[in-house]
């Protein structure tokens, strides 16, 4: 029976990306309107000069989107009461990465013989202890669809808050390599040519002038020391940050920068309250919930607190009690919400309303940080161009005004 591709929205006009099963198109549709969905788009997998070009050995690994679509498709096919293993063989059959496809195979062989699906997961890198327990805690409760659906959701906002972060950081990075390769072009290509006719006029060069022509001759003869001291630092950099010494202190060093440390510490609470969250609602305790929030902080510093609440839970205080007592990383508003969520029973609820705030706060300090970074950089670019350039004609304004009084 053919499979066709399709995109539609649900009742509550949710986005759904999936593939169905029917005699012909025409039968698909009429299946999917019977379901109460809104068909956007429906169409046979791409084929021939329609399918995309795959270049050999150069697939890329399955990452955070691929899950995100896995666990929304497969979430949409178990709550129409498709079995999961017939839902994991169209799943299996409809994904284009071909190492995707080998380990949704391997899951649903797994499945097959007998094993969980939590415990099939497990065995796949790709999945991650958060995945796996809230997968596990889906099977026992029977709400495997609706965890699933959940755990899309936090993987989509998940990329969501990554691409606002990446967004960040990568206009002022661009704008610096530019500028890096500008300022190299200028002094290794222009300011050498400049130097013969000065140094041939044979007059006193200026102290800037000088030291142009020092730091031109500098880069053109230890350009290759220069690109080796370099890669060594960042090595040099990695090795460290392996160390549990240098993660904690690169991780402090981080939260304190200026800009960038307050981009950083917003984006790990809203991890953090997003996770916990998930955790909480999901039905899964709150010490192991805290141990696997811990694995997913990102950052040393951020880790260490939410171990020292884990530890003081299980001695009988509440969460809030050690989170307020680190107001430099978790704000007093953060802790207060969580001591009321903690009282009311709707813990779950306060750590959602936080994570909804901090990732708009993310979203407000990226588009802010842009707006300050661009004219910033055109400056310092600016700047940069105009030194050189002082540089090399303030020599020639000196003898063009040398020779005008004689």
């Amino acid at each position: 029976m053919p499979t066709y591709q399709y995109k539609a929205r649900d009742r509550q006009g949710r986005l759904i990306n999936a593939v169905i099963e029917a005699d012909d198109m025409r039968t698909a549709a009429r299946n999917l309107r019977e379901k109460g969905l809104f068909i956007a788009e429906i169409k046979e997998p791409g084929k021939g000069l329609q399918a995309e070009i795959k270049l050999p050995g150069l697939e890329p690994q399955p990452g955070l989107k691929d899950l995100a679509i896995f666990s929304r498709q497969l979430a949409t096919m178990l709550n129409a009461g498709l079995p999961i293993v017939q839902a994991l063989a169209i799943l299996e059959r409809q994904t284009e990465k071909k190492k995707f496809q080998a380990m949704l195979k391997e899951i649903r062989t797994e499945v097959e013989g007998g094993a969980n699906f939590s415990e099939a997961l497990s065995k796949h890198k790709l999945f991650s202890r958060l995945y796996i327990n809230l997968v596990r805690a889906g099977e026992t409760s029977g709400t495997l669809d609706a965890i699933l659906d959940r755990l899309a959701t936090f993987l989509e906002n998940e990329l969501a808050l990554i691409g606002k972060i990446r967004s960040a950081l990568t206009y002022p990075a661009i704008v610096f390599v530019f500028a890096v390769g500008v300022t190299y072009f200028l002094l290794t290509g222009i300011v050498p040519q400049f130097a013969q006719i000065l140094t041939g006029l044979g007059s006193e060069l200026p102290l800037l002038t000088r030291a142009l022509m020092s730091i031109s001759d500098f880069l053109r003869q230890g350009t290759i020391f220069i690109v080796l001291i370099v890669v060594a630092l960042f090595f040099a950099y990695r090795a460290y940050y392996r160390t549990d010494k240098g993660r904690h202190q690169i991780d402090q060093i981080k939260l304190k920068l200026p800009v960038f440390g307050n981009l950083m510490k917003k984006s790990a609470l809203a991890r953090f309250s997003r996770t916990f969250g998930l955790l909480i609602s999901s039905g899964v305790n709150i010490v192991e919930a805290l141990d696997i929030t811990k694995g997913t902080a990102g950052n040393a510093i951020v880790e260490d607190i939410l171990e020292q609440t884990k530890i003081a839970i299980q001695a009988g205080e509440p969460v809030y009690t050690t989170i307020q007592a680190h107001p430099q990383v978790f704000p007093p508003m953060v802790s207060s919400m969580i001591a009321i969520g903690e009282e009311t029973g709707a813990l779950d609820t306060m750590l959602t309303k936080i994570a909804d705030f901090y990732e708009r706060e993310v979203d407000e300090a990226v588009s802010a940080l842009t707006a300050a970074i661009e004219p910033l950089m055109i400056i310092f670019l600016g700047f940069i161009v105009g030194v050189i350039v002082a540089g090399m004609f303030l020599p020639l304004f000196k003898i063009i005004g040398t020779l005008s009084t004689q």
